[in-house]
């Protein structure tokens, strides 16, 4: 558990509060933010921080779901809906009390909920995440965003990412062409370029694959610092047939998720070769590092600082593998800039929720590849 303070000055300004969980399924991310400003000029404060644990039972559900399982009955599916709804509110509530703030000085909750299927390319497109609002707002008593995703595909987008704008009002710079790299279970980059359209889109699996190999394997839900994998060699026939995917070599925009990236993927390259778990671990590390590299070198190979969050910051052994494949940029924490690693993207989801009630647009067509810009969200009053 992370845990940022300062929260005996949070009167200053109205608060949001942002939840996240992402492809991996590994907690939920409550993140209570003040922001000021707007624009070029926004400043933006972690007040709090903290991540829950999702209980087993129902992590185990979230990703054999993500993960393409369709064998359940909409009993169930339902049940599952409002499941994470109230755990995603009891976040929030648990949050607040750690940082001694009332409820009624929080704006909104920006929740992400949790993706169990991204179809942006299928016909007609959807995309799903759980967590239903409506029990969000009841169950904190604070008025309550939700849905982001959903309006950007019905407008033509990949629905993701969503996190550009966010980043481009806090981590641009005037002088360099910089990169911001989210590590969770997918990758996805936002391009800041010095003098052009912020840019941003999925680079392929970061940690879904290798937590899963992982747990599979050693029966521990991720690879603590990258140990499994540094214990293993890089087999590069299978890194070869795992980069012949034809979804690596698409154009932005695009997006992906658990759906796509799973085990019996994995498993369908390995095929009848023998290798040792700890191979197959190192090799997935590869992957990951040299795709985000790869994708970077093909659309801004100027680059050079590539900003660090998500889950991945925590993993030495693939930071390492990404600064030996990224030579000309420097590779670094978004912590250098101000920004918690661990809780960029529920910060991000706050800011969304701020941005919704203000009537602002929240997507970037030149990301998404949506028609236009849209007001993101499904408002639920508390």
């Amino acid at each position: 558990m992370t845990d940022a303070t300062d929260a005996t000055d949070a009167s200053a300004s109205a608060l949001y509060l942002g939840l996240m969980s992402g492809t991996s399924a590994d907690g939920i991310d409550a993140a209570l933010v003040r922001f000021e400003g707007e624009g070029r000029a926004l400043r933006c404060q972690l007040v709090h921080g903290r991540t829950f644990a999702w209980d087993e039972a129902t992590r185990i559900r979230l990703v054999a779901l993500g993960q393409g399982a369709d064998t359940v009955s909409l009993d169930a599916l339902g049940a599952l809906d409002a499941t994470v709804a109230l755990a995603f509110a009891d976040a929030a509530l648990a949050l607040l009390q750690d940082a001694g703030v009332p409820r009624g000085r929080v704006r909104a909750i920006g929740s992400h909920g949790q993706t169990i299927r991204h179809r942006p390319q299928a016909d007609p497109p959807f995309t799903w995440q759980l967590g239903d609002g409506n029990v969000i707002a009841e169950r904190s008593g604070i008025d309550t965003v939700a849905d982001f995703r959903r309006r950007d595909v019905a407008a033509g987008g990949q629905g993701a990412p969503l996190m550009p704008a966010f980043h481009a009002a806090l981590l641009g710079s005037p002088q360099e062409d910089r990169a911001v790299l989210n590590l969770g279970g997918i990758a996805n980059f936002t391009l800041l370029p010095v003098g052009g359209e912020v840019r941003g889109f999925d680079t392929g699996p970061a940690n879904a694959l290798m937590d899963a190999w992982c747990e599979r394997h050693t029966g521990r839900a991720y690879d603590a610092d990258g140990a499994f994998a540094a214990s293993g060699q890089v087999d590069a026939a299978l890194l070869a047939r795992l980069l012949a995917e034809p979804w690596f070599a698409l154009p932005p925009p695009k997006s992906t998720g658990r759906e796509h990236f799973h085990l019996e993927w994995l498993q369908a390259r390995i095929g009848e070769t023998v290798l040792s778990p700890a191979d197959v671990q190192a090799t997935l590390l590869d992957l990951s590092a040299r795709t985000v590299a790869d994708a970077l070198q093909m659309t801004q190979p100027d680059t050079r600082r590539v900003l660090v969050c998500g889950g991945g910051v925590r993993n030495a052994a693939l930071m390492a593998r990404l600064a030996a494949y990224l030579p000309q940029a420097i590779v670094e924490s978004t912590a250098m800039h101000g920004l918690e690693p661990d809780y960029v993207e529920a910060m991000g989801f706050a800011w969304l929720a701020r941005e919704t009630l203000a009537g602002r647009p929240g997507n970037l067509p030149a990301v998404t590849g949506a028609s236009g810009r849209r007001i993101l969200g499904t408002v639920f009053p508390a």
